[in-house]
């Protein structure tokens, strides 16, 4: 018949994310169904699209990051890194802990997802301020007057114990049940057991 049906077929393609030509791997959304978090991407989306403040993506970018890459920072650290900036407001995208080595805590006003209840006593009592990232928007926009920080991202315990312990030039803790005469402190370990490096 001189009917026939519309041409339907399409060219065979590559599935780009199944098929492992996707080359972006970083993250796009948060993986956490806190809903305080999603707001803050809600916000911080806005203000990267809207100001061409290479801050705003920053702060974006690391509110979708896993707890790993998001790792704390200590009240002797911070007290550290704003030394010689006076004025300005600290913000990490992660948790301040105290620490207490340190015995002034000077006035800081710092903004961060979580403080932890001793800390946030000491930063307050020193008459410093705690804020969250929707009061630092409101405040400072583009992060200016703003010092960005991070923390210590190889201080977790399990960094420790990454490579190959026992092996020469090789620092890598052990997983041992004690820390002990008995306990791994044989040939390579000691001068009376073979060699000791």
């Amino acid at each position: 018949s001189s009917f026939s049906e519309p041409h339907l077929v399409a060219n065979m393609g590559i599935d780009l994310i199944a098929g492992g030509r996707n080359k972006k791997t970083s993250r796009t959304a948060p993986k956490s169904d806190n809903v305080y978090v999603k707001l803050l991407v809600k916000l911080y989306r806005f203000l990267a699209r809207r100001t061409d403040s290479k801050f705003n993506e920053t702060v974006l970018k690391r509110l979708f990051m896993s707890k790993t890459n998001r790792p704390p920072l200590s009240l002797s650290k911070l007290a550290k890194f704003m030394k010689g900036k006076e004025g300005k407001v600290a913000a990490i995208v992660g948790t301040i802990t105290d620490d207490v080595r340190l015995h002034d805590v000077p006035a800081l006003k710092v903004c961060a997802l979580r403080f932890t209840e001793t800390a946030r006593a000491r930063i307050i009592k020193a008459g410093g301020e705690c804020m969250t990232f929707d009061q630092l928007a409101l405040s400072a926009p583009t992060g200016e007057g703003v010092v960005l920080l991070r923390g210590p991202k190889n201080s977790r315990e399990a960094v420790k114990h990454f490579g190959a312990p026992g092996v020469p030039d090789s620092h890598a803790k052990p997983y041992v049940r004690s820390k002990g005469r008995k306990f791994e402190k044989a040939r390579g370990r000691r001068a009376s057991r073979g060699y000791k490096r």
